[in-house]
């Protein structure tokens, strides 16, 4: 049982200081012991005492190695504020999760340059380190270093932090290429509700995977015998979807056709890493896909993914709730253009700069500048469409910007199942939303905001759009339990504080 306690304390800490970016080794300088005796402690190799860990709590400023449960972060908002300045579009979480997962591909070092620092990384990072995958944070914490081992320890899994991302269904596509038969844990994230695998099954048994879901966890089982022999459909231009078989034609010997895939940013920064590692893909920002694949896939790759959109959307969501003047740079401009025709069509008053290409030498990027605007609601409803229409991650933003606009708001939301519902959260700040049916909600504007006390909405974009409604309320508002905010973003509270908010980040005592 000792044991066992010193194997938990260790995993915390090692956590703790991979979340700080820290190496072993810094961590000893600051403690004044030596990197053996911080390997031995993460392992849960050796005793240590509470004096140890408090100074280890100390050195890694992290409430995550306490004596005590640390408990949900909360955040106060101090509303009625202007935004001023500019503020940094982000790297893709999508991107970045979707690239964590085609490292497997690879047997060679793979480097991913300005890794978004969110919860669902550091979830995929702690199910790789389990099944042996050594990654660690290099150049200042900003940039990370991920070498696969010969072969993979799927027995060790760390099912605890899988079941608590959807990324885990990407596992698949590239895993099929390494062994016979796996299990993977259910895969969990945002509660929107239910959304089958059935598609990404569709594609997978092309390249002979057949998956049985029992007792929490797919059990996978690959006949080599089965090929693709003709163009693979799916049946659902998803983006999770198309990735995944991405992931398998990468590693099939032959040629491969993906048709109705997704040409959504994020597969396209995943076809642009698959090409630094040798694969040929003809067609990227197309629906039909050409994948040229290497049985054996062996490459030190250096790839720098490009700025999210759904974050640029955000913050230009913020700006206009708050009625500020904001610049947000480095906006993948490509991926935005629906969604800034109709802000257009609204009234939005915005300039942008010329186009100039992010770090991967292909994506465009621009500069934007929002400034306060009398909006008027949009004569067409607000909905989502597949690349390039307006962005499914995107819609929930209309909901407080149609909330700042005169008059009525139609949006409807028919992607998730449930997502919509959690949009009338914004009435407890003042917003008057009328929820018609699960996926349709009528917004009338404009709205005057107030400060409210309550729990995060459970899905990653509502819970976003709260956060900005109270920012434009005036009074102090808290928003309690964000770490599903945290999946997706990196020191939100923080940047957004750096442009004139007034954000505090609190626990429960």
């Amino acid at each position: 049982m000792a044991d066992d306690y010193l194997v938990r304390i260790g995993k915390l800490i090692r956590d703790a200081r991979q979340h700080r970016g820290w190496t072993q080794s810094q961590l000893a300088e600051a403690l004044n012991t030596s990197q053996s005796a911080v390997n031995r402690i993460e392992r849960g190799n050796q005793n240590i005492s509470l004096e140890m860990i408090a100074r280890i709590g100390e050195a890694l400023d992290s409430e995550i190695v306490s004596l005590g449960y640390a408990g949900p972060m909360h955040l106060r908002v101090v509303g009625g504020r202007r935004l001023s300045g500019a503020i940094d579009v982000k790297t893709s979480k999508n991107a970045c999760v979707a690239l964590l997962c085609a490292s497997l591909l690879n047997k060679g070092r793979t480097v991913l340059r300005r890794v978004a620092r969110i919860e669902e990384v550091y979830r995929l990072l702690e199910v790789l380190n389990s099944i042996g995958v050594r990654t660690r944070w290099i150049n200042d914490g900003t940039d990370l270093e991920i070498v696969p081992p010969a072969e993979l320890n799927m027995e060790a899994i760390d099912a605890e932090a899988a079941v608590r991302t959807r990324s885990i269904i990407m596992f698949l596509g590239p895993l099929l290429h390494r062994m016979d038969r796996f299990r993977l844990p259910y895969a969990g994230g945002c509660d929107l509700g239910t959304r089958t695998i059935e598609p990404h099954m569709i594609a997978l048994r092309r390249f002979g995977l057949e998956v049985a879901a029992t007792e929490g966890h797919y059990h996978a089982v690959v006949d080599r015998q089965v090929r693709p022999d003709r163009p693979i459909v799916l049946t659902e231009r998803g983006d999770t979807v198309t990735e995944n078989a991405l992931l398998a034609a990468a590693r099939h010997d032959g040629v491969t056709v993906i048709r109705n895939a997704s040409s959504n940013y994020m597969v396209q920064d995943l076809c642009f890493f698959l090409e630094a590692l040798g694969v040929r893909v003809e067609g990227i920002g197309t629906t039909t896909l050409t994948v040229h694949g290497m049985p054996v896939i062996d490459a030190d790759v250096d790839y720098s993914p490009s700025e999210d959109p759904v974050e640029a959307m955000s913050l230009l969501a913020a700006a206009v709730v708050t009625e500020s003047e904001l610049t947000v740079r480095r906006v993948p401009i490509e991926f935005l253009e629906i969604e800034l025709a109709v802000l257009e069509e609204m009234g939005l008053d915005h300039d942008r700069t010329p186009e100039y290409f992010a770090d991967n030498g292909r994506t465009r990027l621009v500069d934007l500048t929002v400034r306060p605007s009398k909006l008027e609601a949009p004569i067409d409803k607000i909905h989502p469409m597949p690349f390039p229409g307006l962005n499914i991650d995107n819609v929930p933003f209309f909901a407080a910007i149609a909330a700042s606009a005169q008059g009525q708001t139609l949006i409807h939301d028919w992607v998730y199942d449930n997502r919509a519902i959690y949009l009338t959260d914004l009435n407890r700040l003042g917003g008057r939303l009328q929820l018609l049916d699960p996926h349709r909600v009528l917004v009338e504007g404009p709205t005057r905001w107030r400060a409210a006390e309550m729990m995060c909405p459970p899905a990653l974009r509502p819970a976003v759009v709260v956060l900005l409604a109270m920012m434009a309320a005036e009074g102090t508002s808290v928003l309690r339990n964000v770490y599903v905010i945290n999946r997706g973003y990196e020191d939100l509270a923080e940047r957004l504080n750096s442009v004139g908010a007034q954000i505090d980040i609190f626990r429960d005592i």
